[in-house]
Protein backbone atom coordinates (compact mmCIF):
# COMPACT_ATOMS: atom_id res chain seq x y z
CA UNK A 1 0.00 0.00 0.00
CA UNK A 2 1.36 3.04 -0.99
CA UNK A 3 1.92 5.91 1.51
CA UNK A 4 0.97 9.28 0.48
CA UNK A 5 1.62 12.29 2.77
CA UNK A 6 -0.49 15.44 1.27
CA UNK A 7 -0.06 18.86 3.06
CA UNK A 8 -2.10 21.20 2.17
CA UNK A 9 -5.45 23.19 3.12
CA UNK A 10 -8.71 21.75 4.38
CA UNK A 11 -11.82 23.83 4.45
CA UNK A 12 -15.74 24.02 4.38
CA UNK A 13 -17.36 24.53 1.00
CA UNK A 14 -20.29 26.30 0.76
CA UNK A 15 -21.94 26.05 -2.98
CA UNK A 16 -24.69 27.71 -4.20
CA UNK A 17 -25.80 26.61 -8.08
CA UNK A 18 -27.77 28.59 -10.41
CA UNK A 19 -29.01 28.73 -13.92
CA UNK A 20 -27.02 31.92 -14.51
CA UNK A 21 -23.55 33.63 -12.88
CA UNK A 22 -24.05 37.22 -11.34
CA UNK A 23 -22.09 39.29 -13.40
CA UNK A 24 -20.78 42.92 -11.15
CA UNK A 25 -23.21 44.62 -9.11
CA UNK A 26 -26.28 41.97 -10.42
CA UNK A 27 -28.54 39.73 -8.06
CA UNK A 28 -29.59 36.47 -9.59
CA UNK A 29 -31.88 33.52 -8.19
CA UNK A 30 -29.92 30.27 -6.98
CA UNK A 31 -31.34 26.87 -7.25
CA UNK A 32 -29.62 25.40 -4.23
CA UNK A 33 -27.11 25.86 -1.50
CA UNK A 34 -25.45 23.27 0.67
CA UNK A 35 -22.34 22.66 2.78
CA UNK A 36 -19.57 20.21 1.70
CA UNK A 37 -15.71 19.46 2.87
CA UNK A 38 -13.44 20.58 0.73
CA UNK A 39 -10.05 22.08 0.25
CA UNK A 40 -7.37 21.13 -1.87
CA UNK A 41 -5.31 19.43 0.35
CA UNK A 42 -8.24 17.60 1.99
CA UNK A 43 -9.78 16.84 -1.79
CA UNK A 44 -6.49 15.02 -2.32
CA UNK A 45 -5.86 13.53 0.81
CA UNK A 46 -10.00 11.78 0.44
CA UNK A 47 -9.07 10.82 -3.23
CA UNK A 48 -6.39 9.35 -2.57
CA UNK A 49 -7.42 7.04 0.49
CA UNK A 50 -10.55 6.09 -1.79
CA UNK A 51 -7.92 5.12 -4.53
CA UNK A 52 -6.28 2.42 -1.85
CA UNK A 53 -3.65 4.66 -0.35
CA UNK A 54 -2.11 5.00 3.10
CA UNK A 55 -2.77 8.55 3.93
CA UNK A 56 -1.66 11.13 6.10
CA UNK A 57 -2.97 14.63 6.12
CA UNK A 58 -0.79 17.60 7.48
CA UNK A 59 -3.40 21.06 8.16
CA UNK A 60 -5.24 23.26 10.38
CA UNK A 61 -9.00 23.96 11.09
CA UNK A 62 -10.38 26.35 13.16
CA UNK A 63 -11.77 25.11 16.78
CA UNK A 64 -15.13 25.71 14.93
CA UNK A 65 -18.23 23.61 13.96
CA UNK A 66 -16.95 23.22 10.46
CA UNK A 67 -13.39 22.14 12.01
CA UNK A 68 -15.12 19.40 13.58
CA UNK A 69 -17.04 18.31 10.35
CA UNK A 70 -13.86 18.40 8.81
CA UNK A 71 -11.99 16.39 11.01
CA UNK A 72 -15.53 13.59 11.12
CA UNK A 73 -14.77 13.41 6.86
CA UNK A 74 -11.59 12.59 7.44
CA UNK A 75 -11.78 9.49 9.55
CA UNK A 76 -14.67 8.39 7.89
CA UNK A 77 -12.73 8.06 4.91
CA UNK A 78 -9.98 6.32 6.69
CA UNK A 79 -7.49 9.77 6.61
CA UNK A 80 -5.13 10.04 9.24
CA UNK A 81 -5.22 13.32 11.30
CA UNK A 82 -2.67 13.22 13.96
CA UNK A 83 -1.45 16.37 12.58
CA UNK A 84 -4.76 18.42 11.75
CA UNK A 85 -4.70 20.38 14.84
CA UNK A 86 -7.68 22.88 15.45
CA UNK A 87 -6.34 26.37 15.86
CA UNK A 88 -6.94 27.97 19.41
CA UNK A 89 -9.53 30.80 18.32
CA UNK A 90 -9.64 30.95 14.68
CA UNK A 91 -12.21 29.78 11.91
CA UNK A 92 -11.87 27.18 9.58
CA UNK A 93 -11.10 28.22 6.01
CA UNK A 94 -14.17 28.09 3.46
CA UNK A 95 -14.66 27.99 -0.12
CA UNK A 96 -17.47 29.85 -1.55
CA UNK A 97 -18.82 28.01 -4.63
CA UNK A 98 -20.66 28.98 -7.40
CA UNK A 99 -22.07 26.57 -9.94
CA UNK A 100 -23.45 27.41 -12.94
CA UNK A 101 -23.08 27.41 -16.94
CA UNK A 102 -21.57 23.86 -16.58
CA UNK A 103 -18.26 25.41 -14.42
CA UNK A 104 -17.50 26.88 -11.63
CA UNK A 105 -16.89 30.33 -9.58
CA UNK A 106 -14.34 30.35 -6.29
CA UNK A 107 -13.56 32.66 -3.59
CA UNK A 108 -11.33 30.50 -0.95
CA UNK A 109 -10.59 31.67 2.71
CA UNK A 110 -7.56 31.12 3.81
CA UNK A 111 -7.88 31.65 7.82
CA UNK A 112 -6.68 28.61 9.34
CA UNK A 113 -4.84 27.28 6.67
CA UNK A 114 -2.83 30.14 7.18
CA UNK A 115 -1.33 28.20 10.07
CA UNK A 116 0.26 25.33 8.07
CA UNK A 117 3.82 26.66 8.41
CA UNK A 118 6.93 25.44 8.19
CA UNK A 119 7.19 24.78 12.21
CA UNK A 120 4.37 23.01 12.04
CA UNK A 121 5.34 21.12 9.20
CA UNK A 122 8.92 20.13 10.81
CA UNK A 123 6.72 18.35 13.83
CA UNK A 124 5.92 15.65 11.27
CA UNK A 125 9.36 15.45 10.13
CA UNK A 126 9.55 11.71 10.66
CA UNK A 127 6.01 11.20 8.28
CA UNK A 128 7.94 12.79 5.36
CA UNK A 129 10.90 10.72 5.97
CA UNK A 130 8.57 7.34 5.32
CA UNK A 131 6.49 8.64 2.80
CA UNK A 132 6.26 7.05 -0.91
CA UNK A 133 4.85 10.97 -2.12
CA UNK A 134 4.63 13.79 -0.58
CA UNK A 135 1.84 15.91 -2.34
CA UNK A 136 1.19 20.41 -1.35
CA UNK A 137 -0.68 22.68 -3.08
CA UNK A 138 -0.67 26.60 -3.07
CA UNK A 139 -3.77 27.05 -0.30
CA UNK A 140 -1.16 27.46 2.17
CA UNK A 141 1.40 29.82 2.86
CA UNK A 142 4.76 29.73 0.44
CA UNK A 143 7.44 29.60 2.97
CA UNK A 144 6.15 26.30 3.96
CA UNK A 145 5.85 24.87 0.15
CA UNK A 146 9.65 25.73 0.09
CA UNK A 147 10.21 24.00 3.33
CA UNK A 148 8.82 21.20 2.06
CA UNK A 149 10.54 21.05 -1.41
CA UNK A 150 13.69 21.56 0.77
CA UNK A 151 13.28 18.45 3.13
CA UNK A 152 12.06 16.56 0.10
CA UNK A 153 14.92 16.94 -1.44
CA UNK A 154 16.95 16.52 1.47
CA UNK A 155 15.62 13.02 2.07
CA UNK A 156 15.39 12.08 -1.53
CA UNK A 157 11.54 11.57 -0.92
CA UNK A 158 9.20 12.13 -4.78
CA UNK A 159 7.91 15.61 -3.91
CA UNK A 160 4.21 16.17 -6.52
CA UNK A 161 3.62 20.16 -6.82
CA UNK A 162 0.18 21.02 -7.98
CA UNK A 163 0.78 24.94 -8.30
CA UNK A 164 -3.07 25.67 -7.59
CA UNK A 165 -4.21 28.66 -6.94
CA UNK A 166 -1.74 30.17 -9.41
CA UNK A 167 0.58 32.47 -7.61
CA UNK A 168 4.53 32.88 -8.65
CA UNK A 169 6.61 30.25 -7.87
CA UNK A 170 10.41 29.77 -5.93
CA UNK A 171 12.22 28.98 -8.59
CA UNK A 172 13.57 26.58 -5.72
CA UNK A 173 10.17 24.70 -5.69
CA UNK A 174 10.37 23.79 -9.15
CA UNK A 175 14.00 22.86 -9.64
CA UNK A 176 13.23 20.42 -6.15
CA UNK A 177 9.93 19.40 -7.16
CA UNK A 178 9.89 15.79 -8.45
CA UNK A 179 6.38 16.24 -11.00
CA UNK A 180 4.72 19.58 -11.50
CA UNK A 181 1.04 19.59 -12.54
CA UNK A 182 -0.31 22.90 -13.33
CA UNK A 183 -3.30 24.06 -15.73
CA UNK A 184 -2.77 25.81 -18.53
CA UNK A 185 -3.17 29.22 -16.91
CA UNK A 186 -1.07 28.12 -13.96
CA UNK A 187 1.93 27.26 -16.25
CA UNK A 188 1.46 30.48 -17.51
CA UNK A 189 2.39 32.52 -14.99
CA UNK A 190 5.09 30.09 -13.50
CA UNK A 191 7.06 29.91 -16.77
CA UNK A 192 6.06 33.88 -17.98
CA UNK A 193 9.47 33.94 -20.04
CA UNK A 194 8.98 30.63 -21.36
CA UNK A 195 6.32 29.28 -24.12
CA UNK A 196 4.80 26.22 -22.88
CA UNK A 197 6.61 23.83 -25.67
CA UNK A 198 9.96 25.34 -24.27
CA UNK A 199 8.99 25.33 -20.33
CA UNK A 200 7.86 21.12 -21.53
CA UNK A 201 11.15 20.96 -23.00
CA UNK A 202 12.94 22.06 -19.74
CA UNK A 203 11.21 19.78 -17.97
CA UNK A 204 10.65 16.33 -19.31
CA UNK A 205 9.01 13.95 -17.56
CA UNK A 206 8.73 16.39 -14.64
CA UNK A 207 6.18 18.58 -16.19
CA UNK A 208 2.53 17.63 -17.04
CA UNK A 209 -0.13 19.99 -18.10
CA UNK A 210 -3.98 19.22 -17.37
CA UNK A 211 -5.86 21.01 -20.75
CA UNK A 212 -9.31 19.66 -18.98
CA UNK A 213 -11.51 18.19 -21.44
CA UNK A 214 -8.19 18.28 -24.06
CA UNK A 215 -6.20 15.38 -21.38
CA UNK A 216 -2.58 16.01 -20.24
CA UNK A 217 0.69 17.08 -22.38
CA UNK A 218 4.04 16.21 -20.92
CA UNK A 219 7.09 16.07 -22.92
CA UNK A 220 8.76 12.62 -22.49
CA UNK A 221 12.40 13.48 -24.11
CA UNK A 222 12.01 13.03 -27.23
CA UNK A 223 8.43 14.55 -28.28
CA UNK A 224 5.18 15.94 -26.65
CA UNK A 225 3.16 13.57 -25.93
CA UNK A 226 -0.92 14.64 -24.89
CA UNK A 227 -2.82 11.90 -23.26
CA UNK A 228 -6.27 11.94 -23.64
CA UNK A 229 -9.00 12.19 -20.96
CA UNK A 230 -12.18 10.28 -20.89
CA UNK A 231 -16.05 12.03 -22.00
CA UNK A 232 -18.71 12.13 -19.31
CA UNK A 233 -21.60 14.00 -18.59
CA UNK A 234 -20.38 16.21 -15.99
CA UNK A 235 -22.86 17.59 -13.20
CA UNK A 236 -19.77 19.12 -11.10
CA UNK A 237 -16.30 19.81 -11.99
CA UNK A 238 -14.93 20.87 -8.57
CA UNK A 239 -12.28 18.47 -7.34
CA UNK A 240 -11.46 17.32 -10.37
CA UNK A 241 -7.85 18.71 -10.21
CA UNK A 242 -7.20 17.40 -6.95
CA UNK A 243 -8.74 14.07 -7.67
CA UNK A 244 -6.38 13.59 -11.03
CA UNK A 245 -2.95 14.86 -8.19
CA UNK A 246 -4.14 12.24 -5.91
CA UNK A 247 -4.86 9.83 -8.89
CA UNK A 248 -1.06 10.44 -10.71
CA UNK A 249 0.66 10.04 -7.07
CA UNK A 250 -0.79 7.19 -6.15
CA UNK A 251 0.27 5.33 -9.48
CA UNK A 252 3.27 6.70 -9.15
CA UNK A 253 3.50 5.25 -5.55
CA UNK A 254 2.84 2.44 -6.72
CA UNK A 255 5.70 2.09 -9.86
CA UNK A 256 2.83 2.85 -12.50
CA UNK A 257 5.03 4.43 -15.56
CA UNK A 258 4.47 8.00 -16.72
CA UNK A 259 1.77 7.32 -19.20
CA UNK A 260 -0.57 4.99 -17.55
CA UNK A 261 -0.34 7.11 -14.07
CA UNK A 262 -1.68 9.30 -16.42
CA UNK A 263 -4.24 7.35 -17.88
CA UNK A 264 -4.76 6.04 -14.34
CA UNK A 265 -5.47 10.07 -13.20
CA UNK A 266 -7.85 10.79 -15.90
CA UNK A 267 -10.20 8.07 -15.89
CA UNK A 268 -10.47 9.26 -11.97
CA UNK A 269 -10.85 12.68 -12.62
CA UNK A 270 -13.17 11.99 -15.57
CA UNK A 271 -15.77 9.88 -12.90
CA UNK A 272 -15.25 12.36 -9.97
CA UNK A 273 -17.35 14.80 -12.18
CA UNK A 274 -20.08 12.87 -12.67
CA UNK A 275 -21.61 14.02 -9.09
CA UNK A 276 -21.92 17.06 -6.78
CA UNK A 277 -19.44 17.82 -4.73
CA UNK A 278 -15.45 18.45 -4.50
CA UNK A 279 -15.41 14.83 -2.58
CA UNK A 280 -18.96 13.61 -3.81
CA UNK A 281 -18.10 11.89 -7.06
CA UNK A 282 -14.19 10.91 -6.18
CA UNK A 283 -13.95 7.05 -6.94
CA UNK A 284 -12.95 4.15 -5.17
CA UNK A 285 -9.90 1.94 -6.61
CA UNK A 286 -12.22 -0.72 -8.02
CA UNK A 287 -14.70 2.21 -9.62
CA UNK A 288 -11.30 3.24 -11.70
CA UNK A 289 -10.43 -0.38 -12.29
CA UNK A 290 -13.67 -1.32 -13.55
CA UNK A 291 -13.52 1.91 -16.45
CA UNK A 292 -10.09 1.14 -17.32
Amino acid sequence: MAKILIIGSSTMDLVVTSSKRPGAGETVLGESFTTVPGGKGANQAVAAARLGADVTMIGRVGDDQFGQQILRNFEENHVHIGYVKPVTHMESGTAHIILAEGDNSIIMVKAANNEVTPAYVEEALDVIRSSDMVLVQQEIPAETVVYVSEMCAKYQIPFLFNPAPAREVEASVIENATYITPNEHEAAIMFKDLSLQEALRKYPNKLFVTEGSNGVRFFDGEQEVVVPTYKVEAVDTTGAGDTFNAAFAVALAEGKSLADSVKFANRAASLSVTKFGAQGGMPTRREVEEQL
